[in-house]
């Protein structure tokens, strides 16, 4: 198998496993003197990969469930390591692979102990050792080096209790290589292991996948995340104020690998007086002062759109991410969804006054509201990942924001529906959250506006009894889309005094009964309640309708003796259009007794 082969300089005479001791220099290579062969700086990344179980953080599931199968001697013969970049499943790997050829003086079985390291860990930790092979898929992606493997499958480890074959970025192997392997995979010898690690769960057959043990690492919780952080700047003197801690915590992501980075980063910013301000890494890392951001969705919330574009502008100024603005504000926004569903007593992770302030923010809107703004904020960071200038679709976010924060709630709605039906003056109580919308009116999802604290209008003229006198002044006004909207959509409910209410069809616009009810108002004079989100069950739509007469009419009249007659006088004939002599209106203005009880139903 190609791949990385050690020099003879690591074999160990005794076992014949490759195998060095770190504290033993190896012998110098001719043309270089002693500070050249001086290690240089390594990275945290690299230095702090863990060694033992113990070191891996987030993972006691996999490693519980490892330390029983080998307790009870239930060793599978392969493992599927799966999870985002930098959790730790090459790493992991090279546990599993120690864990399972762990031998020392005093124990000689598969452990997940493995501290002392055994007689195979260090070459197995520094990827070389003869029976321990790795691969990636990434750049070996054919079916022939698949074949390398399984003509290496049949002989017997050199050293070691198994040979292991790590297979690393498995899903980018070819369908052919995959199909190679699943043979052997499913029956392999008794000295053979396999473990494969991927970030593409999906992209890997599920004939492989049910042939091996799964373990999905976790994203790492940013709390333990900054803990870690915390514990290694301890350890190499270093010093990060905990609020940069934290900010490269959630930069991270859940991934350790890239946290570290990120701290190597941090800690070179350096501080004449103290530790590592938070500032400064926020300024590395791209982001300004996150109360900054609470700023803004407190003035954005609160109606104040100067006060709120303003800051937005400013945060753009000192170098705010568009994308990484938006994650922070549906963070947020998130927290005062769980505090609200809590009741106050969820714990988010954040700093005493900034979760106070969370708090005080969710006690101003409804559960529904905060629900409604995260889902606003969601599209948003869709929008931003697409738009040609992002800060402008960050910009479009916040004033939606402002919309969708100055809505009532359905419950405010459900009242101002049930005070129609009782005949009752309006009344909207406006919290915090629902500032006034343009021009004085209050908007109810479905429903027509209406404003506040104020008798209903008069009763529109009565000359708009029904359906059909609605499609009739629609069609003298020449509104084409709406009357066809109305004729295909409206299941009427009822209609008169002013409200029209009407069960919407499948398919029908969102906003058919605002622009209805909008159009109702320039034609009458009078405000008119439209409401499409009622319970009520209403009749068939005006088209609907038509059908089924027109249907009816050709049915008798292909029981008319004059048509049978003529059908059988010219056979293929065939009937193509109805049109009633007994009256001058057209079949499609014509309703049945009750459909026109219905509609005229107040």
């Amino acid at each position: 198998m190609k791949g990385p082969h050690p020099s003879m300089d690591d074999q160990d005479p005794d076992s014949g496993a490759l195998a060095l001791d770190a504290g033993e220099p190896g012998p110098a290579l001719p043309g270089l003197d002693a500070a050249s062969a001086a290690p240089g700086y390594q990275v945290l990344a690299r230095k702090y990969r863990p060694q033992r179980f113990s070191d891996l953080i987030g993972q006691d599931a996999m490693v519980r469930t490892l330390s029983h199968a080998f307790q009870s001697g239930r060793i599978a013969q392969a493992y599927m390591l799966t999870g985002v970049r930098g959790v730790g499943k090459t790493t992991t790997a090279r546990l599993i692979a120690r864990a399972l050829n762990y031998e020392s003086d005093e124990r000689s079985g598969p452990s997940v102990e493995i501290d002392p390291p055994g007689r195979h860990c260090d070459a197995i930790a520094r990827s070389a050792h003869v029976d321990v092979l790795e691969m990636d898929a990434a750049s070996r992606t054919g079916v022939g080096d698949i074949r390398e493997i399984l003509d290496g499958v049949r002989y017997a480890p050199v050293s070691a209790r198994y040979k292991v074959y790590i297979i690393d970025e498995v899903h980018m192997l070819s369908n052919n290589a995959f199909n190679a392997l699943l043979k052997t995979l499913e029956e392999p010898p008794p000295h053979v292991k396999f473990i494969f690690a991927t970030t593409e769960i999906r992209k890997v057959p599920v004939t492989v996948l049910s042939r091996c043990q799964r373990f999905d690492l976790r994203r790492v919780p940013r709390d333990t995340l900054s803990a870690h952080l915390k514990n290694i700047c301890d350890q190499e003197g270093a010093e990060v104020e905990t609020a940069g801690l934290d900010a490269i915590a959630r930069a991270a992501e859940g991934s350790v690998r890239d946290a570290l980075s990120l701290l190597d980063q941090a800690i070179v910013q350096g501080s004449e007086t103290g530790p590592v301000p938070a500032s400064r890494v926020r300024e590395m890392l791209g982001l300004v002062d996150r109360s900054r951001v609470l700023d803004l969705l407190d003035a954005a919330l609160s109606g104040k759109g100067e006060a709120a574009l303003s800051e937005l502008e400013g945060q753009y100024a000192a170098g705010a991410d568009p994308q990484v603005l938006m994650r922070d504000l549906l963070d947020y926004l998130h927290a005062m969804n769980r505090v609200k569903a809590t009741g106050g007593k969820a714990d988010i992770a954040e700093a005493p006054e900034t979760a106070a302030r969370i708090r005080e923010l969710a006690d101003a809107h409804s559960l529904a509201s905060l629900t409604r703004l995260w889902k606003t904020a969601l599209s948003g960071l869709d929008d931003v990942r697409s738009a040609p200038d992002p800060m402008l679709a960050v910009e479009m976010s916040v004033i939606r924001l402002m919309a969708a924060a100055s809505l009532p709630g359905p419950e405010d709605a459900a009242k101002l529906i049930a005070a129609l039906e009782a005949g009752a003056p309006l009344s909207l109580q406006e919290g915090p959250s629902q500032a006034a919308p343009a021009q004085d009116e209050a908007y109810v999802p479905g429903a027509q506006a209406v404003e506040d604290a104020v008798e209903p209008d008069p009763a529109p003229p009565s000359s708009l009894e029904s359906l059909d006198d609605v499609i009739a002044l629609l069609d003298a006004e020449r509104e084409v889309l709406l009357r066809d909207h109305v004729e295909r959509y409206v299941r009427l409910v009822s209609i008169g005094q002013g409200k029209l209410v009407f069960e919407a069809a499948k398919g029908a616009p969102e906003d058919l009964a605002s622009r209805l009810a909008g159009f109702l108002h320039a034609q009458t004079g009078a405000r008119w309640l439209v409401d499409s989100q009622g319970r009520a069950s209403g009749g068939e739509t005006v088209r609907e309708r038509r059908r089924r007469e027109a249907e009816a009419l050709r049915e008798t009249a292909m029981r008319d003796p004059a048509v049978l007659r003529a059908m059988t006088l010219f056979p293929g004939a065939e009937l193509e259009s109805v049109t009633p002599l007994e009256s001058d209106t057209p079949p499609a203005q014509m309703t049945d007794a009750g459909t026109q009880r219905q509609e005229r139903k107040p």
